[in-house]
């Protein structure tokens, strides 16, 4: 049921918000010392074109510089991305089959917001899933 919903997702609103991630990602590359948002921005656009089947957690290591740093990138560049993922999921929200995905992207709002002291982790756990170390 993931891939199915993984690949209607990229069809109607993954693809542009992947764009968009990639877009600021490679603006904030520009200067050398965005480099860490840049980052952060490539990984946000990984799980923005294939989200289910993953989540998005808080790292417990992460401090004040990780808080420093998200009211910089609230400031650059996440309240547009913030942005899209409203109104494209307001629009998926108009259809029924749309509406997981529509709650999909509500889900990716607080982390487009605050990226860094986020890890993005799997929801598998299956006995096929796991690696030979666990």
């Amino acid at each position: 049921m993931r891939t199915i919903l993984n690949i209607i997702w990229v069809i109607l609103a993954g693809w542009a918000l992947f764009l968009g991630y990639m877009l600021a990602g490679i603006l904030l590359c520009i200067p050398i010392v965005t480099i860490p948002w840049a980052i952060a921005s490539f990984r946000i656009a990984r799980y923005a074109i294939w989200p289910f089947g993953r989540e998005v957690i808080s790292k417990p290591t992460s401090g004040v510089g990780s808080f420093l740093g998200n009211v910089l990138w609230v400031i650059l560049a996440g309240w547009w991305l913030a942005i899209g993922h409203i109104i494209s999921g307001l629009a998926l929200c108009i259809t029924i089959i749309g509406i997981p995905m529509g709650i999909a992207d509500f889900k990716m709002v607080p982390v487009s917001l605050m990226p860094l002291g986020k890890e993005i982790v799997s929801t598998r756990k299956g006995a096929f899933d796991r690696t030979l170390g666990s």
